[in-house]
């Protein structure tokens, strides 16, 4: 959610009001450590992918609870993700950022000294609970850091290339620590990042909060919330089992009804977590709409890849990371190519529609992918592919 906002354009309550003010001169190394701390939720979601094999053997789970250990992550993640945001203009942008990485550092240490596969599991899941709590504050932060216009283009030209790198940057770094040291050392890279983060943040951030002061939309919470969890589970739950079996459609009817209910609720709601408007707007609904069938799909070709390339190309956990290095170049090219050249020239419109038609043809392209097939003819060019969909970052 964080980067859908960073693709729609400022915040509610981005620097509007401090226009006329001078820049900060420490924003650079505000970026930096806001970039980092992301950097550390981003790639959390798949670091943990090629470990998974060996944490298998490790703590002695099942091929059916293996999907778990992304799944808490992501459950947690997103069912608080907006009840995150809105903490943040709450109680403060600084507080929630500090609290989040500090959380994320304590929940991975735990994670990584898991002797069971409940610890682990609640582990991630605590992970993604302060990572919900970190990636709003931080976004908010640079909207409120860079005031000048061609400057905030450059701050989020490289957050957004940040984002769209770090879940393959997981993969790499999750390769290098699994076969070098062990799947354990996924977890604890994260105190590292965290520290420096925290270090950044108590240094560098002052005290930041909305100028209004709205109540917190508790119905909100628990119906985006519990409708998230819903979705998220029923569709997790199909993959284990089937589209047929009552767990699965059950939990996806009761989320699809949750999320409609939340929907109406915003409109009557005083303080609404998400007011309509936001969605409503022309543009702002469609990049959302864009940076979510996006998202989804380049995480699936995360996860998908890295199964492929180990066990039907025989890869190590180090060269299936390497194989996705590609992936990492072009989505720092053109998250900041088209922020700073290309948009101001041709506008969104433009990008958006070329990147999603070139990540549909790379799509298309991964379909042909069988047993015998090689990486340098059936992977290397969909990658090349997809990583250019980051166009949508405008």
């Amino acid at each position: 959610m964080s980067e859908l906002s960073a693709s729609a354009g400022p915040l509610p309550d981005a620097p509007a009001a401090q226009a006329g003010s001078a820049p900060d001169p420490r924003r650079w190394l505000i970026l930096g450590t806001v970039g980092l701390a992301q950097l550390m939720v981003v790639l959390d979601a798949t670091i943990v992918n090629i470990a998974l094999p060996s944490a298998q053997q490790s703590l002695g789970f099942s091929i059916v609870d293996r999907q778990w250990v992304v799944t808490a992550y992501a459950l947690a993640f997103g069912s608080l993700l907006l009840f995150g945001g809105r903490l943040g203009d709450l109680i403060g942008r600084r507080y929630m950022f500090l609290t989040g990485a500090l959380g994320f550092a304590a929940a991975s240490a735990v994670g990584g000294a898991a002797t069971s596969f409940g610890m682990l599991i609640a582990a991630r899941a605590a992970q993604g609970v302060f990572g919900a709590f970190l990636a709003p504050a931080a976004l908010s932060i640079l909207a409120t850091t860079f005031t000048d216009t061609k400057e905030r283009g450059r701050a989020f030209g490289v957050y957004g290339a940040i984002v769209g790198a770090g879940g393959a940057i997981g993969l790499v770094l999750g390769g290098i620590l699994t076969e070098y040291l062990s799947w354990r050392w996924c977890l604890y890279v994260n105190l590292f990042f965290a520290g420096l983060a925290v270090i950044g943040g108590v240094l560098l951030l002052h005290r930041q909060r909305s100028h209004s002061r709205p109540r917190l939309d508790l119905a909100g919470v628990v119906l985006a919330s519990a409708g998230m969890f819903c979705v998220v589970y029923g569709f997790s739950n199909a993959a284990s089992h089937s589209w047929h079996t009552p767990s699965t459609y059950g939990f996806l009817a009761a989320g699809v009804a949750l999320l409609a209910a939340f929907a109406v609720w915003q409109w009557r709601a005083a303080n609404p977590l998400l007011p309509p408007r936001v969605v409503l707007d022309r543009n702002r609904g469609g990049a959302y709409l864009a940076v979510l069938i996006v998202g989804a799909g380049m995480f699936g070709i995360f996860l998908f890849l890295t199964y492929y390339l180990q066990q039907s190309l025989g890869y190590s956990p180090i060269i299936t990371g390497v194989a996705f290095l590609p992936m990492i170049a072009m989505v720092v090219i053109a998250a900041n190519v088209s922020n700073v050249v290309l948009m101001p020239r041709f506008g969104p419109k433009p990008l958006v529609t070329a990147g999603m038609l070139l990540a549909a043809a790379a799509l298309v392209w991964l379909t042909r992918i069988g047993v015998h097939s090689g990486y340098a003819e059936s992977v290397l060019g969909p990658e090349f592919g997809c990583d250019f969909d980051f166009l949508r970052q405008t």
